[in-house]
């Protein structure tokens, strides 16, 4: 298991598989920054209220310079579901293999009605254009959550 990312660390050199079919490297080559934010599962409360959240502000995080990706264990068939069903504009990444969840440290035992199991920590990072994770939000609760982040593009 790796150890958990923290602010002032090198993000992770990945290439992830989103939903589109398409890949994406990161950190992003492109001079722009980007907001990771690792969630559970699609289509389940709590996910999709942040899904929805990063939706609403994406042209703010944009006209910041930074894109924004979710990133779950699910399939991309799932993904494309989960995007046509809550009408979201972020792209999102599916880690099948749990390579980036691993790579980031968010794939961590959880506890829940007394049961012990793996699972995705709901996490986000900020990458700032060279490829430096600046920000580090970790047990995230959702309300709010993604106006915090962009708050902190705004500071």
């Amino acid at each position: 298991m790796s150890a958990p990312i923290k602010p002032g660390d090198a993000c992770p050199s990945l290439t992830l598989s989103m939903s589109d079919e398409t890949s994406m490297r990161i950190p992003a080559s492109n001079g722009r920054g980007i907001v990771l934010f690792f969630y559970p599962k699609d289509n389940t409360p709590g996910c999709t209220t942040e899904s929805k959240a990063f939706s609403a502000l994406l042209g703010d995080f944009q006209e910041k310079g930074y894109d924004v990706v979710g990133i779950s264990r699910d399939s991309i068939a799932s993904h494309r579901k989960f995007i046509e069903k809550q009408d979201l504009r972020i792209p999102l990444a599916s880690d099948e293999d749990g390579s980036v969840c691993e790579a980031f440290g968010v794939w961590v035992e959880k506890k829940m009605y007394g049961k012990t199991f793996m699972g995705i920590e709901r996490s986000t990072f900020l990458v700032d254009p060279e490829g430096i994770v600046t920000d580090v939000w970790r047990k995230v609760r959702v309300k709010g959550h993604a106006e915090a982040v962009l708050e902190r593009l705004n500071a």
